[in-house]
């Protein structure tokens, strides 16, 4: 038995020996990072500067998207709750989105962001999407199904979360 690195390990190496494709491994899930965190930014930010979709009723509103899909959703009770404060929930919704997005973006508390971007697609694919016939119509479902590498992931490079990692290690005296 040797004492090297052993050749079944799942990760790139640490200290910067590796072919590309040790690279490629390690880079693979920032172009998804970057896409979802992008997209969630975005779409917070044109729900929070749309005059007419936080209002509780009227073309465009959240009110009236959720009224219309109400009766075709998976769980109705969902939406019932969204139209006891429309604006109140669209409000909700369009801050989580920002948050998640700058947190995915960030690399901070990457996991817990990309929970919140799966659990933010769960709710719309239950209620909104629901409907779209065939299911791949919707596009909430495979906005559900991108988040769970992150979730499982985190943001292991180019990342907040991976600075204090190895500041951490660092203190420790370079120990994993």
């Amino acid at each position: 038995m040797t004492h090297g690195r052993r050749s079944d390990a799942y990760g790139p190496p640490l200290d910067g020996d590796g072919d590309w494709r040790d690279t490629a491994t390690r880079y693979a899930l920032l172009p998804l990072r970057i896409f979802l965190g992008v997209t969630f930014v975005y779409a917070g930010l044109d729900k929070l500067t749309d005059s007419a979709f936080m209002k509780d009723s009227g073309a465009g509103s959240i009110g009236d998207m959720m009224r219309s899909v109400r009766d075709s959703s998976a769980i109705p009770a969902m939406v019932d709750m969204a139209l006891e404060n429309p604006a109140g929930f669209g409000y909700a919704i369009a801050f989580g989105e920002l948050a998640v997005g700058i947190g995915t973006l960030l690399g901070l508390l990457a996991r817990l962001a990309a929970f919140g971007g799966a659990l933010i697609s769960l709710s719309l694919w239950l209620t909104v999407s629901w409907s779209a016939d065939p299911y791949y119509f919707g596009n909430d479902l495979p906005y559900l199904m991108a988040w769970i590498p992150l979730v499982l992931a985190g943001a292991p490079v180019l990342s907040i979360d991976a600075a204090l990692r190895a500041r951490r290690r660092e203190r420790r005296g370079g120990y994993r």
